[in-house]
């Protein structure tokens, strides 16, 4: 099963090399979002702060799901989902590398820039360790839940937005933990910890149950 993990995630990392383009379109979605925070709030140090972990984190949780439709959708146009759910390996564990994949792809950027967003937002050097924490932990749970939306849109019209409608409200947590652990960590209050405690609690759990619904959810998409 582990060389059946690495296959398709390296298979999927090679694809995008590819098409470079989608990949950037996802980081310069996210840096666009919060550049034009600052420019339509001002440029005040304090009022920056304060909008900063909602800014962030919203940015991260839409740039998340630009990629989202795409998970799926060109092994199913081919036929290589078919020949992935007719494959005796586990597909659960073919879901968790394309989910793995997109992560790389789309999630870890983000985590990489977060040091440029806290220099942007004049955060402390300490609070931007905590965003970049709290954005390591809590982007793989977006892309795993986003996993069971684009599954369950897979081959309808509009996907994009029914995927939307889907997953907006399991990310609220995530969104409210993520921008939590940031802010309590610039105002010091000491439930940093706490948050992200949370959050990788949602990640175990969406790691353990959701790569089992997205193959459920595949199956029954390809009938």
């Amino acid at each position: 099963m582990i060389k059946v993990f690495f296959t398709v995630l390296s298979r999927d990392l090679l694809l995008a090399m590819r098409h470079k383009t989608d990949i950037l379109t996802t980081l310069f979605f996210f840096v666009i979002v919060i550049s034009l925070f600052p420019m339509s709030a001002g440029i005040e140090k304090n009022q920056l702060q304060v909008i900063a972990p909602s800014v962030v984190w919203v940015a991260a949780l839409l740039a998340s799901m630009l990629a989202l439709e795409r998970l799926f959708a060109n092994d199913y146009a081919d036929g290589t989902l078919e020949q992935m759910l007719l494959s005796p390996h586990p597909m659960s564990i073919i879901v968790l590398a394309k989910v793995s994949a997109h992560w790389l792809l789309t999630g870890l950027p983000l985590v990489l820039i977060a040091p440029l967003v806290g220099l942007q937002y004049h955060l402390p050097a300490e609070v931007t360790i905590v965003m970049m924490m709290s954005l390591l932990v809590g982007t793989p749970i977006l892309s795993l839940l986003g996993a069971i939306g684009a599954a369950l849109t897979l081959g309808l019209r509009g996907g994009g937005v029914l995927i939307a409608l889907l997953v907006l409200p399991l990310y609220i947590p995530i969104l409210i933990y993520g921008s939590g652990a940031v802010a309590d960590g610039f105002l010091a209050q000491n439930n940093v910890q706490a948050y992200l405690m949370l959050l990788g609690g949602l990640f175990v759990l969406a790691l353990v149950l959701t790569p089992w619904a997205t193959a459920s959810a595949l199956r029954i998409a390809s009938e």
